[in-house]
């Protein structure tokens, strides 16, 4: 396969492997908006950390519902009443198994006290925890509900657009 194939499918082929690496870039960027936003927020503006943090997720979290929707999985036939919608769902879903997960897995590695006979800390707990929870998350979860729920028409769009309605009665007449 030669290279113009290749990057004429990693821009254009709705194959899982293409979408996949599209979705792996949208993270990406996202996450750096995320960081450095929250950074920023923090050393320049010396905002309390909580809030420079928030602010920041909510900062990658709209660039990366942008990203998928215009380039990871170009869902124009999708409602963006609808896809802001689902997207928070599923958003709301992927916090709560990234804080439960790591709460469970550093649960459950806290206590094999082998770890400690080979240098494990509470911080390596933690940080092995965390990594490998948010990678399954986003593999599993988040790319998976984004691919086949959020970016896609569904039976739900009628509510979520009713649900952005109530929220927003300026947007009742805008698409």
């Amino acid at each position: 396969m030669r290279i113009k194939d290749v990057s004429n499918n990693l821009l254009t082929s709705d194959k899982i492997f293409y979408t996949f690496l599209r979705s792996g870039f949208s993270s990406q960027s996202s996450g750096i908006l995320d960081m450095l936003t929250g950074f920023a927020l923090f050393a320049l503006l010396d905002l309390p950390v909580w809030f420079s943090t928030a602010i920041g997720a909510i900062a990658g979290g709209v660039l990366n519902c942008i990203l998928n929707y215009r380039f990871t999985f170009r869902a124009s036939n999708c409602p963006w009443k609808a896809v802001i919608v689902k997207y928070v769902m599923v958003w709301c879903g992927s916090m709560l198994l990234n804080s439960g997960g790591t709460e469970a897995l550093y649960f459950v590695l806290s206590r094999w006290h082998w770890l400690d006979t080979i240098g494990f800390k509470p911080d390596g707990y933690y940080a092995a925890s965390r990594l490998t929870v948010s990678i399954l998350v986003s593999w599993f979860w988040n790319f998976v509900m984004q691919r086949y729920f959020v970016y896609r028409p569904t039976r739900f769009d009628p509510t979520a657009i009713k649900i952005m309605n109530c929220l927003r009665p300026s947007l009742r007449h805008k698409h």
